[in-house]
């Protein structure tokens, strides 16, 4: 059995390890660890690293910080011992997202082997998917996950539905792109090849590029190579909900990604709450849209790197806590 009170520090580097693992907008990683060899680790959403365009709410900062948790959470079951969370613990601080306490012993799961190994793995595509179907039950299987986990995943089947999401798509991005400070805000997190980066995404990523060119056009049939689409929604919009749906989106992903498929992200008419409104009225049933993404088995494997455990976690001396 692993000893966490022999060895706090080793155990917080360990569950920070995989924490950082998660995805986030542009790979901005917007959190902060703190460890506490008695209260175990917190989870704090990092306001500096949102991005005040294309997330103005700051709904997707803790969605990361969310499937973030949801990875201290698997690391935790990894080595034996039930997490006991405890979710914005103090409300007059509200980037203070999570504190996550050692509880009893308790021998890990194979699914908890399974996912923990699935981790460094998964990764975002940005592009098209294979022409290969992904399997047949997975998306019925993604959907009890997300059920689970407190989030309904329903994915747009219908020719109508999806052109009508491709649409919208379409209508965010030409508005961002019409704008300089939005280019102005992908060109700060986004670096040359050689560049020693930890966060960010290279330019050879096509982040310039507009998503929406994997979308067809509303009027096009649907390519295989696009790959089907889903819409992560829960029944409330409010941080806790965000927070929710990020530990659910991770659960989702390592599913996925365990059967080797990854997902490609669209949130751009998420943030612009009149095409959030219509994706909720007509396309989550009238639940509220977090996440939207395709899904599909990608041509090559491309992880970013990631922030030095060093530069996320601090001690619970630090003044944040």
């Amino acid at each position: 059995m692993f000893d966490v009170r022999a060895d706090p520090c080793h155990a917080s580097t360990y569950l920070v390890r995989a924490a950082v693992t998660a995805p986030s907008p542009y790979n901005t990683q917007p959190w902060i660890f703190v460890a506490d060899e008695d209260r175990g680790i917190e989870v704090h959403a990092d306001s500096a690293r949102r991005l005040p365009l294309a997330d103005p709410s700051g709904r997707e900062l803790v969605i990361s910080c969310g499937a973030a948790l949801f990875n201290i959470r698997l690391a935790m079951r990894h080595l034996g011992f039930n997490p006991v969370v405890e979710r914005f613990p103090r409300p007059a601080d509200p980037a203070f997202v999570a504190r996550v306490a050692w509880g009893a012993y308790r021998s890990p799961s194979h699914d908890d082997q399974r996912l923990f190994d699935t981790l460094r793995r998964r990764h975002t595509v940005r592009g098209p998917f294979l022409a290969e179907p992904i399997p047949a039950s997975l998306a019925d299987e993604l959907r009890e996950h997300a059920r689970h986990a407190g989030a309904t995943l329903d994915f747009v089947a219908d020719r109508t539905g999806r052109r009508q999401l491709a649409g919208l798509v379409r209508i965010a991005e030409d508005a961002y792109r019409s704008r300089p400070e939005y280019a102005a805000e992908q060109r700060r997190w986004t670096w040359w090849p050689g560049e020693p980066r930890y966060d960010g995404i290279p330019v050879d990523a096509h982040v310039t590029h507009p998503e929406v060119a994997i979308f067809p056009a509303p009027a096009q049939r649907w390519p295989p190579r696009t790959g089907p689409v889903a819409i992560l929604s829960t029944d409330r919009d409010d941080p806790a909900a965000w927070l929710r749906a990020g530990e659910a989106l991770q659960r989702v992903l390592l599913e996925a990604a365990d059967q080797g498929v990854m997902a490609a992200f669209h949130t751009q008419p998420l943030a612009v709450p009149a095409l959030r409104v219509r994706i909720r009225q007509t396309l989550s049933g009238g639940a509220f849209p977090q996440m939207i993404f395709r899904l599909g088995c990608p041509p090559y494997v491309r992880p970013l790197p990631r922030r030095p455990v060093a530069e996320v976690l601090r001690a619970a001396d630090s003044g944040l806590t």
